[in-house]
């Protein structure tokens, strides 16, 4: 099947409109009938979405309707959630994330997270990069400093901490904060980045810094963005997801290229929210 087909008796699945040329049709994240729950309550129906290799796709919708269940769920944050069950499939290339025989710290290596608030460790800028480094066994003291600087670089926070690293990471502004997180992540070489409102506890010239580098991380990583924010939506997005509640459970309403969702959306529903007049 092309990957641009739809699955037989499915939602269809990305990408199914005109592509933006930075992405390839390459389909590296494949959701094929999720359903969540938090004990008896459904959080999420039948959710089926394919995401492209290296592209940046935002999830939309209003506060409720699943969007951070959803992303959780690529790396199984869900099973640190008493009573949460996921039923489906979710494939990251080869690997089956729901499978119990997974590797969940294999996956959680392959899929980083990074959170609403940033949540630097309380230790030095060196040691919450060399943490998570040395978990994941290496040792080389050489190699560990080969990545802190470059990972730094990637975030643009090399010159400004590069005579601090042993510093506390906690007395760092709020966006240096969030982009050292971001270079937490990057040190362990994923291949996906999930990201849960990144930009909204920060200021507006923090945010914008942020935004930025999340833009520069497209084509290198396949990332995953969940935002309120439709106007940062549509500037930074090559796809979009809209999420809403409907008969008391979180659904996919629609999704496509950030051009098709915000200029020529096919649901009435998706119509209403990008135009504010919905949610």
């Amino acid at each position: 099947m092309s990957p641009s087909e739809p699955k037989p008796g499915t939602r269809p699945w990305f990408p199914l409109v005109e592509r933006p040329p930075c992405c390839k049709p390459n389909p590296l994240i494949e959701v094929d009938q999720l359903c969540l729950y938090y004990g008896q309550k459904p959080v999420l129906q039948d959710v089926t979405l394919s995401f492209n290799k290296g592209c940046l796709t935002a999830l939309v919708g209003p506060s409720g309707c699943g969007k951070t269940s959803f992303l959780t769920s690529m790396n199984r944050l869900t099973d640190l959630i008493p009573g949460c069950r996921v039923k489906g499939h979710i494939s990251i290339g080869a690997l089956d994330v729901l499978s119990p025989q997974t590797d969940v710290i294999r996956l959680r290596r392959l899929v980083g997270m990074i959170f609403q608030k940033p949540n630097p460790f309380p230790l030095s800028i060196r040691k919450n990069l060399e943490f998570p480094l040395r978990e994941h066994g290496l040792r080389d003291r050489e190699r560990i400093a080969s990545t802190i600087e470059t990972v730094l670089r990637d975030v643009g926070l090399w010159k400004e901490v590069e005579d601090r690293l042993d510093s506390p990471a906690l007395a760092l502004s709020g966006g240096q904060q969030q982009r050292l997180c971001i270079a937490r992540a990057l040190a362990l070489s994923p291949e996906v980045l999930l990201m849960d409102e990144p930009c909204s506890a920060l200021d507006p010239l923090s945010s914008g810094i942020v935004e930025d580098l999340i833009v520069g991380l497209r084509n290198r990583y396949t990332v995953l963005i969940v935002t309120h924010n439709l106007a940062q939506a549509r500037r930074i997005a090559d796809y979009a997801v809209l999420f809403w509640v409907q008969d008391g459970v979180g659904q996919l309403i629609e999704a496509g290229t950030a051009t098709q969702i915000f200029e020529e959306p096919r649901e009435s529903l998706t119509a209403s929210y990008v135009s504010g007049m919905r949610g």
